[in-house]
């Protein structure tokens, strides 16, 4: 029998079902605190660990193979076609399966565009950037040119020196710098180091749920991973293997340096492959800023494991569904919608404040008044001034970007003025602690 618990809870307040154990129900009385109507009831329940155990360790021990993605649409119609639509499952493209999937105009010449259509083999990319990978015997090598496709105009592609770790151990000449090893193990399932196979390009259902055969012939949670019965920092890492910087334990591998987790596939234990960029506070490096926020794309992980959010149990599928939304960045909901069930006026979460514009001191609808605004600035770059949003939820005070040289949410959006400006702005709100504006 599961323990019951009633809660209480005062007007303007709302509690996160998350922070209660598993085995309780709940009645939850109180407004909406999405829309601030009440009274707000429901009855909650999270279902007794007999009904629903809880995968608390991966599973190492499932002697399965790959089957690739479109095995599981038998079973899972709904979700394959959603996902089929998404950019996981649509990163690495063949143009002669898809001629569609080059966006520029290679007829237009550019001084920059030194290949030509039949030399692309896989193109990599769509929203931000568009990248072209060449194929020479049996690996691919990046082309050296890229497209911006926010302001439509190609760009160099070559790694510097001194910037990726990995760039002292391949020679200057993108060339010789393979695909395989750098790029390969993020952009598709079970690539094979020895063949350069994969079972598939793009990030397929197996990438995140393991090997599926045995779940193929014996459908059951017991023979095959689900990431949302494992433990918050194992649901994580499913993730923060391909969106983070790193590298692994051990290097080289074969006689050849990789940027990837070799060997790792769910169920395994992500921190016996690989290990987070390090970064000493105070320091501005090619990844990090000196306060330690991820200084470009690809990082949302190195940035999620020093949030608050992740050290009380939230998973990046609480706000993502990779099998594809309507939303921007697959968000569940909403951005807003997303924050404020867990957050509201007078939650015990936060902000302490009437409203949500007490506390941003921004107009309903406008872009200040977003929670991403402030707790999520785009700082992080992905291509030239093409920026992506930070996974800390920390607000950057613009103190510290007169300190640190970090850039801070304010400034993000008032361009024309300064961090002296923004903070003494900050000054003159009466809920914001002046210990804080000062840091």
């Amino acid at each position: 029998m599961a323990h019951v618990e009633y809660l209480l809870v005062p007007t303007g307040m709302f509690r996160c079902a998350s922070r209660l154990s598993r085995g309780s129900s709940f009645f939850l009385f109180g407004p909406n605190p999405i829309s601030g109507v009440g009274p707000f009831f429901c009855l909650m329940s999270l279902l007794a660990p007999a009904a629903c155990p809880a995968q608390t360790t991966p599973r190492s021990e499932i002697h399965a193979t790959y089957v690739g993605s479109a095995a599981c649409k038998v079973c899972h119609a709904e979700t394959y076609s959603r996902w089929k639509n998404t950019r996981m499952a649509n990163v690495v493209r063949d143009p002669r399966e898809h001629p569609n999937s080059i966006l520029p105009d290679l007829s237009v010449s550019d001084p920059l565009l030194t290949f030509a259509k039949d030399e692309i083999a896989l193109v990599y990319g769509g929203k931000w950037k568009q990248r072209y990978f060449k194929k020479v015997g049996g690996d691919y090598f990046p082309l050296p040119a890229q497209w911006d496709v926010s302001n439509k105009v190609w760009r160099a592609y070559f790694v510097r020196e001194g910037t990726d770790w990995w760039t002292p151990f391949y020679p200057a000449d993108n060339m010789k710098r393979p695909t395989g090893p750098l790029c390969d193990g993020c952009h598709s399932v079970n690539y094979n180091i020895q063949t350069g196979m994969a079972t598939e390009w793009n990030v397929g259902c197996e990438k995140c749920h393991g090997p599926g055969s045995e779940h193929l012939t014996r459908p059951s949670r017991a023979t095959i991973v689900n990431p949302a019965r494992l433990d918050f920092v194992s649901a994580n890492d499913v993730c923060i293997q391909c969106h983070c910087q790193g590298r692994p334990l051990q290097n080289p591998i074969e006689g050849r340096y990789y940027d990837w987790p070799v060997g790792f596939h769910v169920g395994l234990d992500l921190k016996r492959f690989w290990q987070l960029e390090d970064h000493r506070l105070g320091e501005t490096t090619f990844t990090h800023f000196a306060d330690g926020t991820a200084h470009k794309n690809r990082m949302q992980g190195n940035d999620f494991v020093t949030s608050a959010m992740y050290t009380h149990g939230v998973r990046c599928f609480s706000c993502h569904d990779v099998h594809g939304t309507g939303n921007s960045a697959d968000l569940i909901r909403p951005a807003n919608v997303v924050c404020l069930e867990c957050h509201g006026p007078h939650s015990p979460n936060g902000p302490h404040a009437a409203s949500i514009e007490q506390h941003t001191h921004h107009k309903i609808a406008s872009s200040g008044n977003e929670c991403v605004a402030c707790h999520m600035p785009k700082i992080e770059q992905t291509i030239a001034n093409v920026n992506v949003r930070s996974h800390t939820f920390r607000f950057i005070s613009p103190s510290e970007t007169e300190q640190l040289k970090v850039p801070n949410a304010c400034n993000v959006c008032h361009s024309d003025r300064s961090a002296k400006w923004a903070a003494d702005v900050l000054r003159t709100w009466p809920e914001v602690s002046p210990w804080r504006v000062t840091k």
